[in-house]
């Protein structure tokens, strides 16, 4: 099925945002989640066995849905999602937050939309148009001002390494979601997980034996959440949106992730929405329509070689 084809009525553009959405709000606890374990749990543990656990549910998707073995062309781009966010941003990102509170992830993630663009253009040689641009960079300035005033106050060293963290899952998402239009959407972040577990348990057994593993309740809570939702569930909307509406496009919705974060502790910690916070998720909202408006040219897609689909 071709990427520009209506699918049932439905443009796909506008379908994959929303399932580009549905990712999103997955994602939008990881950081909350990665600091609560990281109060009991060694990061590096944290990184590398949210990985291990994720690898097992994956296999066991794979193994019932009786999925073929991905064809040799596709292990570089497996490669390259697997060190982008099964490796590079788990690992760094629970050591940075480690050292930070969970506001500093605010400005990371204002920069990830605008990172997961210029990837876009990198491997999938999509061209954003100026206006595209100006939503892009409006947008990552207004979440990053908004989390500045929210308390991330001056930046420091180990806000670097959440930048590479971004950074990484920035290429991850790009490329995992030019390969979704081949291999499949769930099936991307399965394969990028099963074939990096037998790299990983090593380290992560060294991890369990040199760092203590006892903790609290609360930080196995979070150490299940981005085991289970950031590492597995949440990829499978995301990829399939990136694939159907393209990563440019669909990396936008990133942006509303910091504001998801704060309405899900308004709902389950009762926290207040203050009216700064709307007016910044307002803003956001507007360029993010602003960027669904906005022309990107695409590459010519090759027609895609036995792998279904986007079921």
């Amino acid at each position: 099925m071709r990427q520009k084809q209506k699918i049932r009525g439905i443009d796909p553009e506008l379908l994959g945002l929303a399932y580009g959405f549905m990712g999103v709000l997955g994602f939008s606890l990881t950081l909350p989640a990665t600091r609560a374990a990281v109060t009991d749990l060694n990061p590096t543990f944290i990184g590398l066995g949210r990985a291990i656990v994720a690898a097992f549910l994956a296999a066991i998707a794979l193994r019932v849905t009786r999925q073929p073995l991905p064809n040799r062309r596709h292990w570089k781009s497996l490669a390259i999602v697997a060190a982008g966010v099964v490796v590079g941003f788990p690992l760094l990102s629970a050591w940075a937050m480690q050292q930070l509170p969970a506001a500093h992830g605010g400005v990371v993630l204002g920069l990830m939309p605008l990172a997961t663009a210029l990837a876009g253009a990198w491997r999938l040689g999509e061209r954003p148009s100026v206006g595209f641009w100006i939503a892009s960079i409006a947008g990552s300035i207004t979440v990053m001002l908004f989390s500045v005033i929210a308390g991330a106050g001056h930046l420091q060293p180990a806000d670097w390494v959440l930048l590479l963290a971004g950074l990484a899952a920035a290429v991850g998402y790009a490329e995992g979601g030019r390969l979704a239009q081949d291999l499949g959407s769930w099936q991307v972040i399965c394969w990028a997980l099963v074939l990096t577990a037998p790299i990983l348990v090593i380290p992560t057994a060294i991890a369990v034996y040199r760092y203590e593993v006892t903790a609290s309740p609360s930080a196995w809570i979070g150490f299940a959440y981005v085991s289970i939702i950031s590492q597995f569930l949440a990829f499978f909307p995301w990829y399939r949106g990136l694939a159907l509406g393209g990563v440019a496009r669909v990396g936008q919705v990133q942006l509303l992730q910091p504001f998801l974060t704060i309405f899900a502790s308004a709902l389950l910690l009762s926290e207040t929405i203050t009216a700064t916070t709307l007016g910044a998720a307002t803003v956001v909202c507007m360029t993010v329509v602003l960027g669904k408006k906005a022309t990107i040219q695409k590459k010519s897609k090759v027609k895609s070689q036995n792998y279904t689909n986007y079921q």
